[in-house]
């Protein structure tokens, strides 16, 4: 995929990060058909992770059931200010892309 395919934020507040991230992907179901009628095939994010510290805080997988550049929004606690946060995703064909932020 295109570089910087991945842009997160990650913000302290009080004891709770609170992370959002925007993933540019085509998200394609495999059952749309393009212009001709033909089937455009499956292309989706299966895996998504994300770690901070060394532990993994979040594993998620999806499916073709989720749109086009997915947003992606959850809150954890125990991140300080300073620490760094790396997130990751996995599609269906093998592409990958990660990007990490430090928390604010």
């Amino acid at each position: 995929m295109a570089e910087n395919s991945i842009k997160i934020r990650a913000k302290l507040q009080e004891d709770v990060t609170t992370v959002k991230a925007l993933m540019t992907h085509p998200m394609e179901t495999g059952s749309r058909k393009d212009k001709d009628g033909q089937l455009i095939p499956a292309h989706y994010i299966q895996e998504i992770t994300c770690e901070s510290g060394g532990k993994t805080l979040l594993t998620a997988f999806w499916s073709g059931g989720v749109s086009k550049n997915p947003y992606l929004s959850f809150k954890f606690k125990g991140g300080k200010a300073g620490d760094m946060l790396k997130l990751s995703w996995m599609d269906n064909k093998g592409e990958s892309a990660s990007e990490e932020v430090e928390i604010s």
